[in-house]
């Protein structure tokens, strides 16, 4: 089946506070004795800033793969064998319902067992490790820390941006962590990874062409499961159609009829959208590793 083209999508993102927030992290790295990132289960590569291996340069790492309960759980161990393969710890979590998340301490206490056997012939056995928080916007970070604490310490939303300053939390007395704002970075390097992120509501998906964002994501969606395409939508995508044209014949299939013979486009797009963001389709990975 030849690959059909992508439509062009403009995306703008021009995030006021991000250049602060990325300095106050360069600035407070240096307090931590590891760092985590939260990713996304669903797309680890464009859910990753790219400036991240410069930010925890000489830092020991953890990986957690969050909303692993939306993602294809045979791509998700890829995803773990190919950061570990880099030397990075992983865990896999869902912070909504906290699957995985008891993990966590244990995860950080193997990431610095050489730091705490230095403390410990040092006579400082009960010193506290302090780890760095780091993810992008509505990655579940908050929802992640307050599961860890037990409580409701780190402002959780569903909008870019909510955890704005730094913020200590005491997990227990041997262990803090630093929060700090979920930031993304001033220009993508390609559209792919805007497109990811506007699916899954990174960055807000009403700021671009909602119609070509599914249709692309339709594309997408017939390369990696055109079973999910299939059964949720009644269309057969082993064709050479292009995205539009595919949101046709879901359309048709829907009967989202604006006038005679044509289509509502704009209503199945939000459907899909919205269908997608609702589990409707299934777990699905959207991005491989390398």
């Amino acid at each position: 089946m030849a690959e059909t083209k992508l439509e062009k999508l403009n995306i703008q993102w021009f995030p006021g506070h991000m250049t602060k927030a990325q300095r106050m992290i360069e600035e407070n790295v240096k307090l931590v004795d590891a760092v985590c990132e939260i990713l996304d289960a669903r797309i680890p590569r464009s859910s990753r800033n790219p400036d991240i291996d410069r930010l925890a340069e000489g830092k020991p790492r953890l990986v957690i793969l969050n909303r692993c309960d939306l993602a294809d759980p045979a791509v998700t161990k890829r995803w773990a064998a190919f950061f570990r393969a880099q030397g990075l710890a992983v865990l896999e979590t869902d912070a909504r319902s906290g699957r995985g998340v008891n993990g966590f301490v244990p995860a950080v206490r193997e990431l610095l067992k050489d730091k705490l056997a230095e403390y410990e012939r040092k006579g400082q056995s009960g010193r506290t490790l302090r780890v760095m928080i780091l993810g992008i916007p509505n990655v579940g970070k908050s929802t992640f820390i307050n599961k860890v604490a037990g409580r409701k310490a780190a402002l959780a939303g569903d909008k870019p941006g909510v955890t704005r300053g730094r913020q200590w939390i005491s997990i227990d007395r041997s262990l803090d962590l630093l929060d700090t704002p979920g930031i993304l970075w001033p220009k993508f390097d390609s559209q792919e990874v805007g497109e990811m992120l506007a699916v899954t509501n990174a960055i807000k998906s009403d700021v671009i062409d909602r119609e070509t964002l599914a249709a692309n994501f339709m594309l997408r969606l017939r390369r990696l499961y055109p079973e999910a395409v299939r059964e949720r939508y009644g269309i057969a995508p082993e064709g050479e159609e292009n995205g539009f044209e595919l949101l046709e014949q879901a359309a048709k299939r829907r009967g989202f009829l604006v006038s005679r013979g044509e289509y509502d486009l704009e209503r199945m797009a939000n459907t899909l959208l919205d269908e997608y963001h609702g589990g409707k389709l299934g777990r699905l990975s959207l991005e491989r590793p390398e």
